[in-house]
């Protein structure tokens, strides 16, 4: 038996959208180094396309990541990220404006030149704010969504960092006391992720996935990103560039276990497998 959907609400800059059904939020790495090297674009035309492409595909929201965060990656400075940005979200804005966009950064000053001067909608923190104490305080103040991720460490140490009683209820224990601390500071609109991939190892994140229902219990929207990671392509004995199927099947797995945002590099197959979901549980309903 399915999970029920819960639906929630998001101030995007002041429209108020629901989300009653799962969304899909399309990655976009305008990076040379991200670990699926079919997310990377490096120029206008690429770009411009990869967006479209996705929206027709039906992504619901375009995360812009510019600093690479794959297991052991070295990290680029804050000047070097907003550039990058800069370019990427002066192109989105022009060519495809009214998408809802997210900038996937653990920087605060980065995330606020984004949200001031660029327009962003939502911030997608990979450390939860454990990277830059002033990223909390800056979300206090800007009054977009925060994506709150579970993450140990860096990048470059997170491997190490894998020491749980419990991975499932430590990693909630963690979420409850961040977003405890949020609401304190006035962020009102909090989406929860697990962080598959980080700091956990694959066992740790298959414990996760079984334990996925009990997320629900935040009371926030519910965000899951395994898109072509190592959790998929390690156990099928393939590479990150033949792990759709694989990644289509956790997606759906996660969607049975009611996750309202489903991050991916592959927009179709993961838009598809919300719409078949949905009807599998709204015929479920009904019975």
């Amino acid at each position: 038996m399915m999970q029920p959907f819960k639906n929630y609400s998001l101030n995007l800059r002041g429209r108020q959208m629901t989300i009653d059904r799962p969304w899909v939020m399309g990655i976009v790495n305008v990076t040379p180094d991200s670990f699926y090297s079919g997310s990377r674009v490096a120029d206008d035309r690429t770009l411009v396309e990869r967006v479209r492409q996705m929206v027709a595909d039906g992504a619901d929201i375009i995360d812009v990541g510019a600093c690479s965060t794959r297991p052991g990656s070295g990290q680029i400075d804050a000047q070097e990220e907003m550039a990058r940005l800069q370019w990427a979200l002066a192109v989105i804005g022009r060519e495809t404006p009214g998408v809802i966009l997210s900038v996937d950064t653990y920087r605060a000053d980065v995330a606020r030149r984004c949200v001031e001067q660029w327009g962003v909608d939502i911030i997608n923190d990979i450390s939860g704010g454990t990277m830059d104490k002033a990223m909390f305080p800056t979300m206090a103040m800007l009054k977009v969504p925060y994506v709150l991720m579970h993450m140990r460490g860096t990048p470059e140490t997170m491997t190490t960092m894998t020491d749980y009683g419990d991975v499932a209820a430590d990693v909630l224990d963690w979420l409850t006391r961040r977003i405890d601390e949020l609401r304190q500071m006035g962020v009102a609109d909090v989406i929860a992720d697990p962080g598959f991939g980080f700091a956990k190892t694959l066992e740790q994140n298959y414990q996760l996935l079984a334990h996925l229902d009990a997320f629900h219990a935040l009371e926030t929207p519910l965000l899951v990103g395994v898109s072509r990671k190592r959790m998929i392509y390690m156990p099928l004995g393939c590479t990150a560039d033949e792990a759709l199927n694989g990644t289509t099947v956790i997606n759906t797995l996660a969607l049975e276990r009611g996750a309202h945002i489903l991050r991916v590099h592959d927009v179709r197959a993961a838009a598809e497998a919300v719409k078949l979901v949905t009807l599998a549980r709204d015929n479920e309903n009904r019975t």
